[in-house]
């Protein structure tokens, strides 16, 4: 069985998918593009982009009962691997303790000209 999870803390899908779907204690979350979820407008900036690309993941982790300490794995895409290094800056400080398995790819483009998006897998614990 699957669980739909939904909140308007992080801005709504852009298409035909959910925001996360709780399966068996796993908690799959969609690549969250660094959108404000208030304003509908995206910051400048990779640093930027990338803080808000993690508020959604933490409001849509929250809705779920979760934290970013229930994340197992994080998949970042990314414009451009020339954008690395100012990324992991910002990543690196969304985690006290051990990080989650990760995976960064540059992709030849991403929806809305985002410079960042992250997707996460989660397990309650």
């Amino acid at each position: 069985m699957k669980q739909v999870i939904a909140t308007t803390a992080a801005p709504e899908a852009i298409g035909p998918y959910s925001q996360a779907v709780e399966a068996a204690g796993m908690i799959f979350l969609s690549g969250q593009l660094p959108i404000n979820p208030a304003t509908g407008t995206m910051p400048e900036g990779i640093q930027a982009q990338t803080r808000q690309s993690f508020e959604n993941i933490k409001a849509i982790l929250a809705k779920a009962g979760c934290t970013v300490d229930h994340i197992v794995k994080t998949t970042v895409f990314l414009a451009d691997m020339s954008l690395f290094g100012a990324m992991n800056e910002v990543y690196a400080q969304q985690f006290d303790g051990a990080f989650p398995a990760r995976s960064a790819f540059a992709v030849k483009e991403l929806p809305k000209q985002a410079l960042v998006e992250i997707e996460v897998i989660a397990v309650k614990a």
